[in-house]
């Protein structure tokens, strides 16, 4: 691919072949961006707590965090990519992640399994909450990003009823 120098000290290239099409605007990008951000400390801290939790049932909720950690990295990864196929640099660097992530930090050390169901469902909320936040801006600019983030809640608030489900009672009819 052929190189522009617009100054000596920088380079840009042309969109050739696939890099045709449509572009991000900053108010798309950085409402991806911050889906991303929470995905990826999503994933994080469900690992986290997968490491260090403890108690009754512990087996079950182990299994759990490892489900909700393979779909927040896998929806990290196809929004990263989406920010890509919209020609927007996509920032999974752990400071950039730490500084604009919406979930609060996970608490270091042991957690018992009902605290740990407390404090991931808190995070999956938090994340969810993120992309309704964004989702009419990001719709309107692109239906096809909107479809993304529609099935991120899906699942986003499918495991977030399955994990919270660990220590509900059930109710009174």
């Amino acid at each position: 691919m052929a190189e522009i120098q617009t100054k000596p000290e920088v380079a840009r290239t042309r969109r050739e072949h696939a890099e045709k099409g449509f572009l991000a605007s900053a108010r798309l990008r950085d409402s991806l961006q911050a889906v991303l951000a929470d995905l990826i400390e999503l994933a994080s801290q469900g690992k986290q707590a997968h490491w260090n939790v403890v108690g009754p049932n512990f087996r079950d909720l182990h299994l759990q965090l490892d489900e909700l950690v393979e779909a927040a990295r896998g929806f990290s990864d196809d929004v990263a990519e989406r920010m890509r196929a919209l020609h927007a640099t996509a920032d999974g660097r752990s400071g950039v992640v730490r500084a604009t992530t919406a979930l609060d930090e996970f608490p270091a050390g042991e957690r018992r399994t009902t605290e740990v169901v407390d404090l991931v469902t808190d995070r999956i909320d938090t994340a969810v909450g993120t992309i309704r936040r964004v989702h009419d801006d990001v719709d309107e600019e692109d239906p096809t990003s909107a479809d993304l983030l529609h099935a991120i809640i899906d699942r986003l608030e499918q495991l977030s009823w399955m994990i919270s489900a660990e220590h509900r009672e059930p109710r009174e009819s």
